[in-house]
């Protein structure tokens, strides 16, 4: 196997020491943080960059303000992230900003085999300040290509459109296309014969650590002969990771992003060793960020991919570290407990709530669709006893009610999971 000995360009460099220098005089936060830091262009180094501070999302959420670092009438789009770790934060897009966003999309667009004969239908929201949904128009209309803006939740609207307008690649939380089916099925709708070949999954993983699909990528290649690809994003980095048609991990847009991979011990995640994702934002203007810890970890890839390409690729995010459930002795993220109830084809619905007693210690309760057979709850405590080593509470409810807790209308992404 070829280990990629990937090196930043000459020009990534530059674009990291002026996002630095630029961060250092513009942003408030970054004047009073790293004010005092040596920056001189001829002796600049990665050494030299590495012995900077960390940002995190807590200092993001109390200083949140002081990183806009543009005059307010420059900001051409007030952005928010979508709250999943905490309480949602604020971003600033300049109109250039808002070009590197598109420039992201459409560069990734292109990863995926996409060009301007495509036609996509977006069914995330592109209001609400939501980034995700005006990225991925923007990086539409920048490759030539058609967009179709339906938004999120309503199968019968999806199907309609489908039907109607035949767009070949749809970009969707991949968990409301298996609602998509169910619908599809009870209603008679033969969706392979229709115009969809593709879909874009955005804000849950469909692979495992090992790049093999996970139960919820293999339920919908087994009912649908479409391809689907992985990608990883943040509000706060304004860029994307995404798979490319060798389908080999989500590439780095190293133009757009300098990123670190850090294990406990702060040393850098070697090809195929998991750690925490750390990124500097190249080129933005509105809210840049230097050596921002994601909380997000997943296993970092860096041998050739078969595309050619040699720059670092990610597979999918095994947990957030603020997200660490412990339950009677036991360590466990909320993917773990998601993989289980995914072997369940017979579960479309679940929800995870995770509460404390009164010794301050983790309890999980799983809501489940109150039709399933006993013997189906039976096989699912006895894998979760296997696979998890703890076995949560069950409570059971009507399907309608518990899609309305998981697909709420004013949330971005399906509230699989709940921290009380």
């Amino acid at each position: 196997m070829e280990i990629s000995e990937f090196k930043y360009t000459e020009k990534s460099l530059k674009s990291l020491f002026d996002v630095i220098n630029y961060a250092k005089s513009n942003s408030p936060y970054y004047q009073k943080t790293i004010g005092d830091f040596l920056l001189k262009e001829d002796s600049f180094s990665l050494e030299a960059y590495k012995q900077l501070p960390f940002t995190t999302k807590d200092d993001l959420a109390s200083n949140n303000d002081k990183f806009l670092a543009v005059p307010l009438n420059k900001v051409a789009d007030f952005v928010t992230t979508s709250g999943t770790t905490g309480n949602p934060i604020s971003l600033f897009l300049t109109k250039n900003d808002l070009e590197r966003l598109a420039t992201n999309e459409r560069d990734s667009f292109k990863l995926m085999g996409k060009d301007h004969t495509d036609v996509f239908q977006l069914l995330t929201t592109i209001d609400k300040q939501f980034m995700a949904g005006i990225a991925y128009f923007l990086g539409v209309q920048k490759l030539g290509a058609g967009m179709i803006r339906i938004g999120p939740g309503v199968p019968q609207l999806q199907w309609n459109s489908i039907l109607k307008y035949k767009p070949s690649t749809l970009i969707a939380v991949p968990s409301f296309i298996v609602t998509l089916l169910d619908y599809a099925r009870e209603n008679n709708i033969d969706f392979n014969s229709t115009s969809v070949k593709s879909i874009v999954c955005i804000g849950e993983p469909i692979r495992n650590e090992d790049l093999s699909y996970n139960k919820l990528g293999a339920r919908i290649l087994e009912n649908w002969d479409v391809q689907i690809f992985s990608t990883y994003a943040s509000t706060e980095m304004g860029a994307a990771f995404s798979e490319c048609t060798a389908q080999q991990g989500c590439h780095l847009n190293d133009d757009l992003l300098f990123m670190e991979v850090l294990k406990e011990d702060g040393t850098e995640a070697r090809h195929e060793e998991s750690g925490e994702i750390v990124v500097t934002t190249l080129g933005v203007e509105g809210s840049p960020l230097i050596r921002y810890r994601t909380g997000d970890i997943a296993k970092v890839y860096r041998n050739t991919c078969s595309c050619g390409r040699n720059t670092p690729r990610l597979g999918p995010i095994i947990g957030r570290k603020n997200q660490m459930i412990k339950y009677r002795g036991t360590t466990l993220f909320p993917k773990a407990i998601f993989d289980v109830l995914e072997e369940f084809k017979v579960i479309s619905c679940y929800k995870v709530i995770i509460d404390k007693d009164e010794l301050n210690n983790d309890i999980i309760t799983v809501l489940l669709e109150d039709k399933l057979k006993p013997s189906t709850i039976n096989e699912v405590k006895e894998l979760c006893k296997s696979k998890l080593r703890v076995i949560p509470k069950f409570e059971f409810m009507e399907i309608n009610k518990l899609r309305g807790l998981v697909h709420k209308k004013h949330m971005r992404k399906p509230e699989k999971i709940k921290f009380n």
